[in-house]
């Protein structure tokens, strides 16, 4: 299902959409149980899919809302970067962010930082640098000595998109009109065309054979009646 695999957003005329990447394994666990339990409801849905997986990373701050907007096809994630407090010396502490919310540009997040620290709206914070390299994001916030790093995080929270919100709307185009669905309603109109492709794919194959058998039957008549089609072909 790659519509909910991979997410989707855009904007048209009045309605827009906005769905966020998933999990392939959950998905699918999903489908399977829609596959063999037909009248499966969006509960027993929710036992495989946990909520939007993002590629990114990062977290998903409170899970109230998520069976909320998978039942109606609409709703607000809150995402937040993911942050550990490290000791670079007895006295100084740093931030280092491993992980950050979806769509938000590191580079971005960094200059956001510094101009903060510039207009003192953050004073706590020495230094900001990106260490990430190929074994992954490292974005190292050096704080000065005798800050407080919760109250740094919380102030970086606040400011920058290192919390960010996702609203989800889980708008598409279904039998040609665009409709808002639920998630076990994105699941079945997933079913449905897969079955509706198998049975297109079934029913060329089975012309392309029958044509196929016209040919070879017309093949066998002429190998069992070789000297007569021998002699029509010299004589013509």
């Amino acid at each position: 299902p790659n519509l909910l695999v991979n997410g989707s957003s855009g904007i048209a005329v009045g309605m827009a959409t906005n769905i966020p990447p998933h999990n392939l394994t959950e998905i699918v666990n999903a489908t399977i149980e829609v596959v063999k339990n037909p009248k499966a409801g969006l509960i027993e849905i929710l036992k495989y899919v946990q909520g939007p997986d993002f590629p990114t990373g990062g977290f998903l701050y409170g899970r109230a809302g998520i069976a909320q907007a998978y039942k109606t096809g609409r709703g607000r994630f809150m995402m937040r970067a993911k942050a550990a407090i490290e000791n670079l010396t007895k006295e100084k502490q740093a931030i280092i962010v491993t992980e950050i919310p979806y769509q938000v540009n590191k580079s971005k997040l960094i200059e956001r930082i510094a101009e903060l620290v510039t207009e003192k709206v953050i004073d706590d914070i020495g230094d900001v640098r990106d260490e990430s390299d190929r074994d992954g994001m490292r974005i190292v916030i050096e704080l000065k000595r005798g800050a407080q790093p919760e109250i740094i995080l919380n102030q970086l929270h606040k400011h920058t998109q290192m919390q960010e919100s996702f609203s989800m709307i889980l708008l598409a185009v279904l039998n040609g009109q665009p409709k808002e669905l639920s998630l076990d309603a994105a699941i079945r109109a997933f079913i449905d065309h897969r079955i509706d492709v198998v049975q297109r794919r079934t029913v060329y194959l089975l012309r392309k054979a029958r044509e196929r058998e016209h040919i070879l039957e017309g093949y066998k008549i002429a190998l069992d009646n070789l000297d007569t089609v021998i002699r029509i072909i010299r004589a013509s």
